[in-house]
């Protein structure tokens, strides 16, 4: 076949026989494919959650432990729950749980039972108290702390993983717990470096809704979820205000983004009774006309302190308004309907009690509050009169007492009907910690943090599985929310903490000589590291330890060992001479914070460095 074409290769005749017989096909061999290079997996976080770096990490770690000095100052002992818990102790008390793991993060196990990630500390804490509850002391005083999952949709600051910081007491009906939470809510802003004035502590009672609710006719178990869509409605006051309340009250609302929420389909006249309701607290009414009346005035606050009778008060910075200041006040300015002109030696009408209002001042503005037992008047009067609604104002005047009598008036613990929090066991008391500062964020926008911690009484939650009453009430704060808000409010400190002493490798073959070096200031209780990367630049040794954020390094090489010394960098002060040296060359010159020492006494001398910067670990 030397002359067949080369169109004609790919085709051999086979043997005729006398016979004539169509040609084979013989197949080209395919082509060898190109070796795909590996595909890169991208490195992707989830949404809803985040990474955290060292600084924030020891920021938490301080927040955590001035929290728990103060939880345990009360009395409270640590315990510690696993992070999954079996879906039914979990119980149905998140939004739209119309399957097992909607709300939370949920598995089914090789024997069929739902497990699920803990979506708050609580639940679990039943569950325990439940399961030893033999064992345990009666009341039963326990904090907590650790991350809890939510499977929801997450947003601009709002995440699936988060830190909450617990405390409850189990066993203890009495309104005297209740307001010792608050109190202790109230201390540990305080510890955390928010003064007075710029933290509330707000108390409501469920019952109290409840009662709202029996008196317009969505009482009982039949109407259980459309009174769980009311509370949803009235706990998103502050951020959409009355407005967008009526809505969710009603038909339904669309927010920004087009999403549309269904509401509890209320009747306008049930609408306008819940929503008068909430606004029934503080913020409103008397202190709404107060404050416009002294807005109109242009007064400052330091002509509103010389108005006031009593000028020991009025110059505190949370100064209780008693009825004769304010007539006082609006005897001057002529502007509150119910006051005597000027020239009358009376007033038309008398308030129940001595306490009126709460003025807050600070440098450039005062806000007004009223004093919490007028509060609770105006809600007895005004709202309705079933047993269960009285039930709750008498809990609620319980607690504003003991709070009173321990220091904490209204200023720091406040009776507020706006208050409900979010998840259905709560049965009693509920209470929030509401930052009322205001600050920037990294990008110049006003930044109002509001709420960062909240709690109530849950008495039916431990008794699902003992099957007797337990009464239990707790408090929780969002370590991580509270958190970001120190943080920018600059309570926090930010800074890079310090590394550790590096000892550099000068030599490799001497690298037992430099370990024993690492492993003295270990003893010695000195953070420190052998540098573990190429030791062939000593440059590249220097820039990895300014990256680690080191104090100092300890260079030896052969010449100092010969001496028995070494070198001892000062890394901190040798960035500040750097800083006013002209060229590399007078920086090679003069070595800035470098210096020599003998072996015996690197120890000393590298404490010497570290107390000259005030460093330390941990």
């Amino acid at each position: 076949m030397a002359g067949t074409s080369p169109a004609m290769t790919n085709f051999i005749s086979a043997p005729r026989n006398g016979c004539r017989v169509a040609p084979w096909l013989v197949p080209t061999p395919p082509m060898k494919d190109k070796p795909k290079k590996p595909q890169k997996l991208k490195a992707r976080l989830p949404r809803g959650l985040e990474d955290r770096g060292p600084v924030a990490i020891a920021a938490t770690r301080a927040m955590v432990e001035k929290i728990r000095e103060v939880f345990e100052r009360y009395g409270f002992e640590p315990v510690e729950t696993p992070a999954f818990e079996y879906t039914d102790a979990l119980g149905k008390f998140l939004p739209d749980q119309d399957r097992p793991n909607e709300g939370v993060f949920s598995f089914q196990d090789d024997d069929e039972q739902w497990i699920s990630l803990r979506y708050d500390l609580t639940a679990p804490l039943a569950r325990y108290v439940a399961e030893n509850f033999d064992t345990l002391p009666k009341p039963y005083r326990s904090y907590r702390f650790g991350y809890v999952f939510r499977n929801e949709k997450p947003g601009p600051g709002r995440f699936r993983q988060f830190m909450q910081f617990d405390a409850d007491t189990v066993g203890s009906g009495s309104p005297a717990a209740d307001a010792e939470m608050c109190m202790m809510a109230a201390d540990t802003m305080e510890a955390l470096g928010i003064p007075r004035g710029q933290y509330v502590v707000k108390v409501n009672n469920r019952k109290v809704l409840d009662g709202v609710m029996e008196s317009i006719g969505i009482g009982g178990d039949a109407n259980a979820g459309k009174r769980l869509t009311v509370l949803r409605a009235i706990d998103k006051l502050d951020r959409l205000g009355a407005e967008g309340v009526a809505a969710l009250l009603g038909k339904g609302r669309k927010d920004e983004s087009g999403d549309f929420t269904k509401g509890a389909e209320l009747g306008e006249s049930e609408i306008a009774e819940v929503v008068k309701f909430v606004e029934a607290g503080a913020g409103s009414d008397l202190a709404q006309r107060v404050e416009a009346a002294l807005t109109a005035a242009a007064l400052v606050p330091d002509q509103v302190r010389s108005l006031l009778t009593e000028s020991e008060k009025a110059s505190s910075k949370d100064a209780a308004l008693s009825s004769e200041q304010i007539g006082s006040l609006f005897n001057y300015l002529y502007l509150f309907p119910g006051y005597a002109q000027p020239g009358a030696t009376e007033r038309r009408e008398r308030w129940p009690d001595d306490r009126i209002l709460h003025v807050r001042f600070s440098d450039d503005k005062y806000e007004l509050r009223l004093d919490n037992f007028l509060t609770i008047e105006k809600l007895r009067r005004a709202g309705p009169k079933n047993a269960t609604y009285q039930s709750g104002i008498e809990e609620l005047e319980q607690i504003a007492t003991l709070a009173e009598s321990a220091g904490y008036g209204s200023g720091r613990v406040l009776i507020d009907p706006s208050v409900v929090r979010g998840l259905e066991y709560y049965t009693g008391p509920v209470y929030e910690v509401e930052l009322l500062l205001d600050t920037k964020d990294e990008k110049g926008r006003p930044v109002r943090f509001g709420s960062v911690g909240g709690g109530g009484r849950y008495d039916g939650l431990v008794s699902r599985f003992r099957g007797e009453p337990v009464p239990a009430t707790g408090f929780s704060i969002g370590v991580s929310r509270l958190q970001a808000a120190l943080t920018l409010l600059g309570k926090l400190d930010t800074r890079p903490e310090f590394g550790p002493v590096v000892v550099t490798v000068f030599d490799r073959d001497r690298v037992a000589d430099y370990q024993k070096m690492v492993a003295l200031l270990r003893s010695a209780k000195i953070r420190a590291e052998l540098y573990l990367g190429n030791p062939k630049n000593m440059g590249n040794q220097l820039k990895y330890a300014d990256r680690r954020n080191s104090p100092c390094v300890i260079i030896q090489g052969s010449d100092e060992k010969a001496r028995g010394e070494v070198q001892i960098k000062d890394l901190i002060e040798g960035a500040k001479a750097a800083a006013a040296i002209a060229s590399n060359q007078e920086w090679r010159e003069t070595r800035p914070a470098q210096f020599s020492c003998k072996e015996d006494e690197i120890v000393a001398k590298v404490r010497e460095v570290l107390a000259r910067h005030d460093v330390k670990w941990g």
